[in-house]
C-alpha cells in the first residue's frame, strides 16, 4: 500500500512540475510579434443597425489595451427610428446614473452611432455635473466626428477621464 501511495504521489509531483514548463524561445517569440489589426470601416447605411453594433464592437475591442474589464457600451441608432428620442433619453439617464455613481479605474466607456452629433450631445448631457478628477484612469471611447468630439472633450477631461477619439471616416 505505502508502494502505491509512493507511486502515485511521484506522478503526480511529475505532472505538476511538466506543467511548470521552462521558457520556449519560440513561442515567447511568437507571443512578442505584433498582431495586425484589421481596418474597421464605417457602414454605409445609417439604418443598419447590426452592422453599426459590430462596428462599434469592433472598434472598442482595438482599443482595450490597458482595460482591466469589460467595457460600458453606449450606441444610439438613426435618428429616422420611430423611437429615438426615446431611445436617447434612456440612454442619457443611464449614462448620467453610471457617471454619478463613479467609474473604477481601468474601466471604459465607449459610444458609438451613426448619430455622431447626438451621441456628443447625450455625452456632454451625461457628464455635465460629474465630480472633477471622479473618473481617474478611466477611458471615454468616442466614435464619430472630430468637431463634436471636441464639444464633449472638455465637459469629459474635467472629470480626469481619457478621451479618445475615434473619427469615423
Amino acid at each position: 500500500m505505502n508502494k502505491i501511495f509512493v507511486l502515485m504521489m511521484s506522478a503526480g509531483l511529475a505532472l505538476g512540475l511538466s506543467a511548470c514548463g521552462g521558457d520556449k524561445p519560440a513561442d515567447s517569440a511568437a507571443a512578442a510579434a505584433p498582431v495586425a489589426q484589421a481596418a474597421v470601416t464605417v457602414p454605409t447605411d445609417p439604418a443598419d443597425d447590426r452592422a453599426w453594433r459590430m462596428y462599434l464592437t469592433q472598434v472598442v475591442k482595438q482599443n482595450m489595451e490597458g482595460i482591466r474589464n469589460s467595457p460600458f457600451m453606449y450606441y444610439l441608432p438613426a435618428a429616422t427610428v420611430a423611437d429615438f428620442q426615446d431611445q436617447f433619453d434612456r440612454q442619457a439617464d443611464q449614462v448620467a446614473g453610471v457617471v454619478a455613481q463613479g467609474v473604477l479605474p481601468g474601466n471604459m466607456l465607449a459610444f458609438g452611432g451613426p448619430e455622431y452629433a447626438k451621441m456628443a450631445d447625450l455625452i456632454i448631457e451625461a457628464f455635465t455635473g460629474a465630480s472633477e478628477g471622479s473618473m481617474k484612469d478611466v477611458r471615454v471611447l468616442y466614435i464619430g466626428t472630430a468637431a463634436d468630439a471636441e464639444r464633449a472633450r472638455s465637459v469629459v477631461e474635467l472629470t480626469g477621464a481619457t478621451f479618445v477619439v475615434i473619427e469615423a471616416k
